[in-house]
């Protein structure tokens, strides 16, 4: 019996069942759409991946007149793309695949059965199919007890985990996604493969890894996920930082050493969904990806200090070189790399506020954070795993003042807008100078004038210069 909420997708997907039928072909709905429609995610935005008997000629042939656009970037490996309306397809012929020893690209050989292309899928969870051909009921397809796997929230591969690990090496990551995703618990088998093959990672692109990390640290709850690298040993092989972590005891969370510490973080960065609505918006992707890298620094910088035991000194600027090193070496883009550093470098700035800040200071914090100033807010209220109520509370008041701080200042000097009171060409103008280094300087030294003091006006401002610029010469 299939459930009702099928019923959406599988009308959708009639008109193209028909053409394929009418050809002589078999049409099947397969892998993640029909898991996510069996445990009712809600979802609607997925894309549909269809498989067939055909091959990727007949394949076009069927969808011709049919797609508003066709795209062909992957028939070497049988897979035809196309889009019709808001959704995009990809319809793949029936194929086995295997990675030679030492090659990132997968060695396609087709199939004429839907069982063989589902026994060579990653997991059971995703080795089930809905046949849209060959009457009026679609049949679900399911020889590796998928379902029953997703009831019974359990982690297996259709074959032998050896055999799809060697098929592809990603699947070994990818199965901390679907552990986190769905609470799975992984065989003992599939948990023994991983620690064996692990070193087989080498073989994959640091790209088809960040885009797989990226998919765990974006599930609602990873930490089962990220728990899963660790215990494995899988991390060693693209992000060997995070065990390091497990070894370095942190003074400051008692309870937790730095790992559990920076995991726990990591959780408490909430999806958007889960966001309360007065709440700016950030980006929830960089955040999570912060609050993992937050502490990378303190296994470099542990120390001791009579009276005071374990220190980290400075751990947050060799953090945030750390966390450059290792997202340059996974192919994050420059923005993101840029944008997670400079959110570890800055994420002890705020627990200077306990001291008391000036108007300038808050200035500065703003400044300094400018585009991520709400993602360093929310990585800083996230960074409290204390189980001390009161000290929790007592950190979460102290943000929401200085957010108030913020606002009120925001309001009055469009604080994230703040420049000299001069340009470069007043400056030059007033000092009789051309462009060079001490345009620079000067313009840097009107600057600190306006974050410490605010807006006073040119004829004061040109008197400081001037008594800048004698006092320089």
């Amino acid at each position: 019996m299939i459930p009702d909420r099928f019923a959406p997708v599988l009308d959708e997907l009639r008109p193209v069942a028909e053409r394929f039928e009418q050809a002589g072909h078999r049409l099947y709905l397969v892998g993640g759409t029909v898991r996510d429609l069996l445990v009712d995610t809600g979802r609607s935005d997925f894309d549909l991946d269809l498989t067939t008997d055909a091959r990727p000629d007949a394949i076009k042939a069927c969808i011709e007149g049919w797609a508003d656009a066709i795209w062909t970037q992957g028939e070497r490996f049988g897979t035809i793309g196309a889009k019709f309306g808001d959704r995009t397809y990809e319809i793949t012929t029936f194929r086995a695949e295997i990675y030679a020893d030492d090659s990132r690209k997968p060695h396609v050989t087709y199939s004429d059965d839907i069982e063989t292309d589902l026994a060579r899928r990653d997991f059971t969870i995703n080795a089930m199919a809905l046949e849209l051909t060959g009457g009026a009921t679609p049949t679900l397809v399911d020889p590796h007890g998928g379902a029953a796997d997703l009831m019974q929230r359990v982690l297996r591969t259709p074959l032998g985990p050896d055999i799809s690990f060697s098929d592809d090496p990603l699947r070994m990551l990818r199965a901390a996604r679907f552990i986190a995703r769905f609470e799975l618990t992984p065989t003992d088998e599939l948990v023994a493969a991983v620690e064996t093959m692990r070193a087989r990672m080498e073989i994959v692109s640091a790209e088809r890894i960040r885009d797989e990390f990226d998919k765990l640290i974006t599930v609602d709850h990873p930490a089962a996920g990220l728990w899963f690298l660790h215990d494995t040993g899988l991390a060693d092989e693209f992000l060997p930082e995070l065990s390091a972590m497990r070894l370095e005891h942190d003074p400051i969370h008692r309870h937790k050493d730095v790992l559990t510490h920076s995991i726990a973080v990591v959780e408490n960065v909430r999806p958007p969904h889960e966001q309360p609505d007065d709440r700016p918006e950030f980006d929830f992707r960089l955040v999570r990806l912060a609050a993992l890298f937050h502490d990378i620094g303190k296994p470099r910088t542990r120390g001791y200090l009579e009276g005071k035991g374990t220190t980290f000194h400075h751990h947050d600027a060799v953090g945030a070189r750390m966390t450059k090193k290792r997202m340059t070496a996974l192919r994050y883009s420059n923005d993101d790399v840029a944008a997670v550093t400079e959110l570890v470098a800055l994420h002890l700035r705020f627990h200077t506020y306990r001291l008391g800040w000036s108007d300038a200071a808050v200035r500065r914090y703003v400044r300094d954070a400018g585009d991520l100033l709400h993602e360093l807010n929310v990585l800083t209220r996230c960074d409290c795993t204390t189980r001390n109520e009161r000290k929790a509370r007592t950190l979460s008041k102290r943000m929401d003042d200085l957010e108030e701080r913020i606002a009120e200042l925001a309001e009055a000097e469009e604080i994230a807008k703040i420049r000299p009171e001069l340009d470069g060409k007043a400056v030059m103008d007033h000092l009789g100078i051309g462009p060079g280094r001490e345009v620079g300087e000067a313009l840097q030294f009107l600057l600190d004038i306006r974050l410490d003091e605010g807006i006073l006006g040119e004829d004061e401002v040109t008197r400081r210069l001037d008594e800048w610029w004698a006092a320089r010469s």
